[in-house]
């Protein structure tokens, strides 16, 4: 009977809502509104504004209420507020306990602000509410509590969140208050203890999360300190690939680090990928360690500068020689240079621009009969004849295709570099092919082809063949479109010129050596490239 009396005594609980509204589309003007029906809504000329206003009209609203009554019922209730019930088959229905505070509510995107009356147990399970008053510290006497502003609020408790524009910030609840009288105990009330006692939940400290290598770091990886090298790694990465200047060494020790990271990772999950992302890490750091060396001499007994400084460059460099040699479509020397540097203009896609400046310099003898000749065999396109290539401007440049270097439907084409290799590709065989001594019109497509066959195949210091013991004049005469009979007069030509200082053919082996002027042409072979 006694439970009955009290809730027939209790008066509705007030609530109050702020909203901040865009006036229109590209217009900087806010409108905002009060659920009160008395509050006619205002527009002001910006959202900060706007808020600051907010804030104010809301606290106004709360000085005027003259903070919580005892005998309300909680609004939270009356509204049939789900956001703090519990859920599931056993859940029990929520109850309301403790005294009655205003709290407070504040959108952290400074959208909405919100008060009302409610139990201290329904403000405690809003986990973004904030209590202003308490109906019972305001009723042990005058001068105890003083209705606080969202804006005040926030600033008053401790370990609340950082104001937003206009002062009003990301709220969050902390009240201590006694039970409504005929409530009943709260849970886990102790005997002769305080019924309910609410405090502020601890701040959630964000989880810290990265990604590296397409893959996302997972917050619970341990140790933290192989969690965090992985998160600093993705984001040292990411500053790289935008910072303007290329640093290999700074990018070979990212890769180093990675390596050893991702072998840490692997042992810590067991996945088996992890370790092959490890292994490709190790290969890119000493590519990385080659290309910085050869860029500046660092590192390097000879301090040479070489036009190509990757590894993976020099293998390429390899493979387009054999490519050609395998595909060419028209016999002899000066078809097979012409095929060589216009494979090496469409090597990726099959399609490639070229203008009649390029072919008129480079040394064919006649290149209109060169390119008439790969037209005819089919190997090469041309949107118009031979004739407009020729006259073609820079500015104009025809446009070629070589059905051969097209890459079928979702596959790759018979070459695996991308666009930069290729452009580094086409510059190092022109510039070999256009060398100032062998730029003679005298000097046959086959001597050219020679030097750069040569220096395709040598050593660091520039030794013909994998450990400076030679190179099989078959093979060698193979590349450059003649008899292996006829090596020895180019062979000559190139001493001649000083692009080999040393030169000498047996029975079946070319013996030399790259001259000291010509070595940032060379590609060293490796210990897996064991010839031609």
């Amino acid at each position: 009977m006694a439970q009955a009396h009290v809730e027939s005594e209790r008066v509705a609980g007030r609530s109050w809502t702020v909203r901040l509204d865009a006036v229109g589309r590209d217009v900087a003007a806010v409108k905002v509104a009060c659920s009160r029906p008395a509050c006619a809504p205002r527009q002001l000329p910006s959202a900060a504004e706007g808020r600051a206003y907010a804030n104010a009209h809301l606290t106004a609203h709360l000085r005027a209420a003259g903070g919580p009554r005892a005998r309300a019922a909680c609004a939270c209730r009356a509204e049939g507020c789900q956001a703090h019930a519990e859920t599931g088959r056993n859940a029990l229905a929520p109850q309301c306990g403790g005294a009655v505070v205003l709290a407070v509510a504040v959108d952290p995107m400074g959208r909405w602000w919100r008060a009302w009356e409610c139990c201290a147990r329904c403000a405690a399970a809003h986990p973004t509410a904030r209590v202003v008053a308490s109906a019972q510290e305001q009723a042990q006497g005058p001068g105890r509590q003083r209705t606080r502003g969202p804006g005040e609020a926030q600033a008053a408790a401790p370990g609340g969140a950082a104001p937003i524009a206009g002062g009003v910030g990301a709220p969050l609840f902390s009240a201590a208050g006694a039970s409504v009288p005929g409530a009943g105990p709260a849970p886990g009330a102790g005997p002769g203890g305080p019924a309910y006692r609410a405090t502020a939940p601890r701040p959630r400290r964000p989880r810290r999360q990265g990604k590296i290598a397409q893959r996302l770091v997972p917050h619970d990886l341990r140790p933290v300190t192989l969690r965090d090298e992985l998160i600093e790694l993705g984001d040292a990465f990411r500053a790289y690939q935008k910072s303007g200047e290329p640093d290999l060494a700074a990018l070979a020790g990212l890769h180093e680090r990675k390596a050893l990271a991702f072998v840490a990772w692997a042992d810590s999950t067991g996945d088996g990928s992890l370790r092959a992302e490890a292994r490709r890490a190790e290969q890119a750091a000493a590519t990385a360690r080659t290309q910085h060396a050869h860029r500046t001499g660092e590192g390097l007994s000879d301090g040479v500068e070489r036009l190509l400084s990757s590894p993976n460059h020099w293998t390429h460099a390899r493979t387009v020689l054999a490519h050609v040699r395998d595909h060419a479509p028209v016999p002899g020397p000066e078809a097979r240079l012409l095929t060589l540097l216009l494979t090496l203009r469409s090597a990726r896609t099959g399609h490639g621009n070229v203008t009649g400046q390029d072919v008129t310099g480079w040394p064919l003898g006649d290149p209109a009969r060169a390119l008439q000749d790969l037209v005819d065999a089919g190997w090469m396109r041309l949107p118009s004849t031979v004739e407009d290539l020729l006259t073609s401007a820079p500015e104009n440049p025809t446009g070629i295709l070589v059905p051969s270097l097209v890459p079928a439907e979702g596959a790759a084409g018979p070459f695996g570099f991308g666009k930069l290799a290729r452009t580094k590709l086409s510059g190092w065989a022109q510039k070999g092919v256009g060398d100032r001594k062998l730029r003679k019109k005298k000097t046959p497509a086959a001597t050219r082809l020679l030097a750069l066959a040569c220096a395709a195949h040598s050593t660091a210091d520039g030794g013909l063949g994998a450990d400076g013991e030679g190179l099989e004049a078959a093979e060698l005469a193979s590349l450059c479109g003649v008899d292996a009979g006829q090596l020895g007069e180019f062979l000559d030509q190139l001493t001649a010129y000083d692009w080999l200082a040393e030169a000498s053919l047996t029975e079946d082996r070319v013996l030399g050596r790259l001259s000291e002027r010509v070595l940032p042409f060379g590609c060293p072979l490796l210990r897996e490239d064991d010839g031609l």
